[in-house]
């Protein structure tokens, strides 16, 4: 039972480095409707909602009773509202590319935060490999022409600081699915989300008289798609499927899955966009695989599952 928890944890976290590879591709499309907060806000409204169903009609069970609230809310504070917040304002002092290439840099981060507060643990082949996947991944982008301006230094420690976010994040959601379920963290981090970005922008909006311009989007049914794509499966899905993944292998190990959004990234733009795929790309999509299966393949120790973490079904989402 304990084998097939761990294969689902993989499986998941291949799923959600897919869903995240094209969220990119829809996060295009909508910007190109709304501003970035106000993306956000409709983005988070979206997963708010769709987790509200099922738990107003009792399909899924949640509890915060006895449980430590605190420690969620500062969750929460790391993603989405820190991550999502940084990453926002550091892409106004710098460009797209600085932002993949620094992200790159996420499995490395949680490794050391997760080995400085859980006292996870990686041979020295585990260290290799995260680092030949984010070589995969900066590889790509130098060879498309990317570099990183130390001029836009403003944008690039808030950019870096979207890695130390997401790797807080991870290490403290493995360490809180003790005590929460899936489902209880994600409805509370969707809820957070989505107060806070609506308020920013509602009062940003307000102030500027520009009302009238949050609503336009909703005007536009490809924006209306791409907002239930980005809410739904980008940020729903995924955050309960990594809670899920984080309670069956360690957040060093999962990290390094993140690296393989880019692969899937390069292949939705080819189909969707006709951008072109060189060699290049071959070459550092294939270390970026040989990063991630030999990160969890190689020197890998027994289990370090920890209890209590369900997938959020109907009825069997119980804290």
């Amino acid at each position: 039972m304990q084998q097939k928890g761990l294969k689902l944890a993989y499986t998941f976290a291949v799923l959600n480095a897919v869903i995240i590879g094209f969220s990119f591709l829809f996060t295009k499309v909508a910007l190109s409707h709304a501003g970035p907060l106000d993306t956000l806000t409709y983005r988070f409204a979206a997963s708010f909602a769709a987790m509200s169903v099922p738990v107003a009609f009792g399909w899924v069970k949640i509890s915060y009773r006895g449980k430590p609230i605190g420690k969620a809310l500062l969750l929460a504070t790391m993603y989405p509202l820190g991550f999502f917040t940084l990453q926002v304002f550091g892409l106004q002092h710098a460009t797209s590319a600085e932002g993949g290439i620094l992200y790159a840099f996420t499995p490395v981060v949680t490794m050391i935060i997760a080995s400085i507060f859980l006292k996870e643990t990686t041979t020295l082949m585990q260290k290799l490999c995260i680092f030949l996947s984010v070589f995969g991944v900066v590889f790509i982008f130098i060879m498309k022409g990317s570099s990183i301006n130390l001029s836009n230094m403003t944008g690039i420690i808030l950019l870096f600081l979207t890695c130390v976010a997401f790797g807080g994040y991870s290490v403290l959601a493995r360490s809180l699915s003790k005590q929460f379920s899936p489902a209880e963290i994600s409805y509370l981090m969707m809820a957070i989300g989505f107060a806070t970005f609506l308020l920013i922008s509602l009062t940003g909006h307000a102030g500027s008289g520009t009302l009238g311009e949050f609503f336009k989007p909703l005007g536009s049914g490809t924006f209306i798609l791409s907002t239930l794509y980005l809410g739904i499966a980008a940020s729903l899905i995924t955050t309960l499927t990594s809670i899920y993944i984080l309670s069956k292998i360690e957040a060093s190990l999962m990290s390094v899955f993140s690296n393989l959004a880019t692969i899937v990234s390069i292949a939705a733009g080819a189909v969707f966009l006709g951008e072109k795929i060189t060699v290049y790309h071959w070459i550092g999509s294939a270390l970026i695989i040989a990063g991630v299966i030999g990160t969890n393949r190689l020197g890998r120790k027994k289990s370090a599952a920890l209890p209590n973490a369900k997938l959020p079904v109907p009825e069997a989402g119980n804290s």
